[in-house]
Formats: structure tokens, sequence, C-alpha cells
């Protein structure tokens, strides 16, 4: 898993056409890309409706600039496509109609369809969580523990907020799994931030283990942070990791709170990843 949280696993011997869901990947593409698809296919559309009128023949198509086919047949795509109806170029024949209410139909089913899915991508209610750039071991009570910190990014209160923290490292030949225990694993209000700790005490799968050690079995942590977004009354979800060099050995995390003006309680969110170096 990258540290983002993204998938990096390539997956072998699947059929694509049974693996592809296109609307769940419109609703997951970033930005940029989902933007492009839109694009993509508003050009694909006109430009095969823009062939049909000119396959049509020269006279499919009244109006427009003389001798300029392909031009006429583009624009006025784009216009029956949109609905829009300048009144400058109209069909001519049976042929040129069938294509004209065609392409309305496409028009119509296809702006519906992207509607429905900016609309979709726009109310899907998504976590914003800040997070520490890394954990760190660092002196915990009595012993020692393996922490980070975490803070709500968005003015909206998130409520019932869960943590599930999984160890990878390899065992031998073998990478294994172990579900890290949190001194505190749930928390009902997250107004300013959340230390997640896993006390290395003999039930911790890196008890008696040094940074050394640690290290050499090349450990990862996987992060899934879920809670429920009070102003969608919906659950949302994030996930994270953290990789071995992502991994602070013997330090802690410096204060972040300070006090306004008039007194009030205030939390710098840029200083979430800072740390101090202390002997374990």
């Amino acid at each position: 898993m990258l540290s983002d949280g993204t998938i990096n696993i390539g997956r072998l011997g699947e059929n694509f056409w049974e693996s592809l869901t296109v609307y769940q990947h419109l609703l997951c593409a970033r930005w940029p890309v989902f933007w492009l698809y839109i694009l993509c296919a508003y050009a694909a559309i006109n430009l095969l409706f823009a062939t049909l009128f000119v396959a049509a023949g020269p006279d499919a198509i009244q109006g427009g600039e003389p001798g300029a086919r392909w031009h006429n047949a583009i624009f006025f795509s784009v216009q029956t496509m949109a609905t829009i109806g300048y009144g400058q170029m109209t069909p001519r024949g049976t042929l040129a109609n069938l294509l004209v209410s065609l392409e309305a139909l496409v028009g119509l089913m296809g702006f519906a369809l992207a509607t429905g899915i900016l609309f979709a991508r726009f109310s899907r209610p998504t976590a914003h969580i800040l997070r520490s750039a890394q954990a760190i071991v660092a002196p915990f009570q009595v012993k020692t523990a393996l922490m980070f910190r975490i803070a709500n990014g968005r003015r909206s209160q998130l409520i019932e907020i869960r943590a599930t923290v999984t160890l990878s490292r390899m065992e031998g030949d073998k990478r294994k799994f172990h579900q890290l225990a949190l001194e505190r694993s749930q928390v009902m209000l997250l107004p300013t931030q959340w230390v997640i700790v896993h006390p290395i005490d003999p039930g911790s799968p890196l008890y008696g283990l040094d940074a050394a050690a640690i290290r050499a079995c090349d450990p990862e942590l996987f992060v899934i942070i879920s809670a429920l977004d009070e102003a969608f009354s919906q659950p949302v979800h994030t996930r994270f990791s953290y990789a071995d060099d992502e991994i602070v050995h013997g330090a802690k995390f410096r204060d972040v709170f300070g006090t306004s003006a008039k007194g009030v309680v205030t939390i710098d969110l840029s200083r979430l990843s800072e740390i101090d170096r202390v002997t374990v």
C-alpha cells in the first residue's frame, strides 16, 4: 500500500471486462481524469454523428458555410446533441432527420448520465483526515509504544471515530499480518487531535525488538479510520500506511496546542508531524 492508501498490488489472471465497473471507476477517478473522460466522450460522439451526417450526402444539412461540409457537420452535431437549434442549419431528408432524432436521444441520455455521475461525485461524503508524516516509537507510561496522530481536516464534525491498525512484516520467507491492540481504538469526537497508541507490551508482535530488528523485517503499518460524518449522517472512511522508513524510533510528538488572545484553546495543524528526539 502506498502512503496515501492506494493499493499497489498488481492483479493477474482476471478478465478485464468482468472486473470493470464503469460507474464505480467514474466515481473514484481523480477529477482531471473524470473531466478528460467527459471531454473525450463528448468529442467522440460528435465526431461520430458528424461523420454520419457527411455520409448522408451533401444536401443532408441545409444552411451553414458553403463548401465546409465537415465544419458544418461537426457544429450541427454539437447543436443537435445539446438541443440548441439556432435555426441556421437544419436537416433535410429522411435519413438526416433520423440521425437528428437518434443524436437528440443520445444527447439527452448522455447529459443525464453525466449529470447524475457528477452529482454523485459531489454528494458522496468523504473523510479528510490529516495525519502525521511518520509513526514513532516513543516512551509511553512505563514502557514504549508505537504511535501516530490524526486530526479532522474539515470543519464538519466526525463522531464515533474508530481506528484499525495492522502490522505487515516478513517472518522468514513469508509476509504475515498482525492486528495491533490499541490503547484506545475509538473516540466519540475529534475536535482537536487523536494520538493513536499501540503499547509495546509482552502481547505485542514488536515486543523485545530494537530499531534494527524492526527494520530488518520490512515492516509496514496499514491504518483504516472509520467515522460518521455528522453533516451527512453517513459513514466515511480513509486509509493510509507507514512504511519502514516512515517509522521513527526514539522520538516524541511536539505539543500543537496553544491559547488565543481571547483565551480560546487552539491547535496548529501545520505542526502535526513535528517531533523531538528522545531516548527510548
